[in-house]
């Protein structure tokens, strides 16, 4: 009922079974949702896009109805390489080689990666409401600390915070679209969050979930140290972020993006973290127009 007219399935990666809805025609899109959503975080988004462009809305590892298998002592099931490398997989078994990938929060983390160690896939390259990994620990501050505390919380070992997630996911998961949203549960449509409350109520997913973070501070970070100064991203990049997230963003979101890639744009858009559920109209304009050029 989400992504009325769009197909779903799975496909076999080498990880990991993944989730799927894609659907329209035209030049191919992959959207890559972030924590602790699933793809039905585009179903605003992707139906706009879907009339000039073929839309692949995956769930990632770990999340949704996608596989969520165990983590690894180094968290590397759940690093953004390995992530990264599903969503190859996926769009070649679709019969795309090359594509433009947008990713909202985690799935921009996915994103990015995908675009450093995959270049000859990747055409074009959109984040939604974040900046690189590597640069968010980097400037943690009191501030920083504070507007991001989930970081360091799902990053504690196992199973501190899988048991206490366990005890009300809901709670927990409202918590955050809440808060991250300035307070405003009405911005998600009832459809969608009760599917992200269906999929966030599986144990394995808040452990799956917890290793995603785990695997942020770990070896996704040494990543981007490796890779820092030494490549960046060759493709076009568009930066955008919501303005309302007071202490989650540097100054200059695109000048931190320049020392990753070498054709970066981008600006705000009045609202929180959610840009895809609560300024739809806005951000489908600006991905279309950058995806069209």
């Amino acid at each position: 009922m989400i992504f009325d007219g769009f197909l779903a399935g799975r496909i076999r990666a080498a990880g990991a079974a993944i989730h799927v809805v894609h659907g329209g025609q035209g030049p191919p899109v992959l959207l890559l949702h972030g924590y602790p959503q699933t793809h039905a975080m585009w179903h605003r988004v992707a139906p706009v896009l879907a009339r000039e462009f073929t839309v692949v809305a995956p769930d990632l590892r770990g999340y949704g109805d996608s596989d969520k298998p165990p983590g690894a002592p180094d968290h590397s099931t759940y690093s953004k390489r390995a992530m990264a490398a599903d969503q190859v997989e996926v769009m070649r078994a679709l019969g795309f080689e090359r594509f433009a990938v947008v990713g909202h929060d985690r799935g921009a983390r996915v994103a990015y990666r995908l675009a450093l160690d995959h270049p000859e896939r990747v055409s074009r390259l959109a984040t939604l409401d974040i900046v690189p990994t590597l640069t968010t620990f980097q400037r943690t501050d009191k501030a920083m600390a504070t507007a991001t505390f989930h970081w360091f919380f799902l990053i504690q070992p196992f199973d501190l915070p899988e048991r206490m997630i366990g005890a009300d996911p809901a709670f927990w998961l409202r918590t955050l679209l809440g808060r991250w949203s300035g307070g405003r549960l009405d911005a998600f449509d009832p459809a969608a969050l009760a599917e992200y409350e269906r999929c966030f109520s599986d144990p394995a997913s808040i452990h799956a979930t917890c290793e995603d973070y785990r695997a942020g501070a770990t070896i996704d970070c040494q990543m981007d140290e490796a890779d820092l100064g030494r490549r960046k991203i060759a493709c076009p990049m568009l930066v955008l972020w919501g303005s309302g997230r007071r202490g989650r963003h540097p100054d200059d979101v695109v000048g931190e993006w320049r020392k990753w890639a070498a054709d970066v744009r981008g600006h705000a858009i009045e609202c929180g973290h959610f840009l895809p559920e609560e300024k739809p109209a806005e951000t489908a304009a600006a991905l279309r127009e950058f995806l069209s050029a």
